[in-house]
């Protein structure tokens, strides 16, 4: 399997920017300036890509642009447009069951009641990689999870994601670079934060 699409969930606008649920989008930002990758607008697909010469490949950063819960629709339109399949795409994303900061891959499994997954599902199919950052658990059950997901880092919260954002990266580049398996068997080792 070899990646050629690297997406980041979340939602367009500057209202989201830095909340819990972009996630997805700000380390593909990152992954994209690591690379020295431009960000253009591609109306026809509903996102901005960045595309990166890696490696004799072409390898597309996304950031679907049409609200997470429609990440599918665009994403399933890359890979129609470029006759790719499931598994040559990675999906970036927020995950409230995981602790803060940590991260984990996976390649097959349920949504996990995240609904750009279920929509990725819907649209796509099984077979693609998730890589997801823990975001934590709501502070209170009654909380509701939209407002959660949607609602701002603190200042203590963003120190720990930034320190990680080496390892997050690292972990994208051994996603790009290796096997899934092995890719999984070094991302999902549970070391201290």
């Amino acid at each position: 399997m070899s990646i050629a699409v690297i997406a980041g969930l979340g939602n367009p606008g500057s209202k989201y920017r830095n909340t819990r649920h972009n996630v997805g989008f700000t380390l593909v930002e990152k992954l994209a300036a690591k690379l020295g990758a431009e960000w253009k607008t591609e109306a026809r697909f509903e996102a901005e890509i960045a595309t990166v010469s890696y490696e004799e490949r072409r390898l597309l950063l996304v950031k679907p642009q049409c609200f997470m819960n429609a990440s599918g629709r665009s994403l399933g339109a890359i890979l129609r447009y470029r006759k790719l399949s499931a598994s040559s795409f990675v999906a970036v994303y927020d995950d409230i069951t995981l602790e803060l900061g940590r991260a984990k891959l996976s390649l097959s499994g349920s949504a996990g009641g995240h609904n750009g997954i279920t929509d990725l599902l819907a649209q796509i199919g099984p077979g693609f990689l998730r890589y997801r950052i823990g975001i934590g658990a709501k502070p209170h059950k009654e909380m509701d999870l939209a407002d959660y997901v949607l609602s701002k880092f603190t200042k203590d919260e963003q120190t720990l994601l930034a320190d990680q954002n080496p390892t997050y990266l690292e972990h994208l580049q051994l996603i790009i670079d290796k096997e899934p398996e092995y890719a999984m068997n070094f991302i999902n080792q549970r070391t201290a934060l």
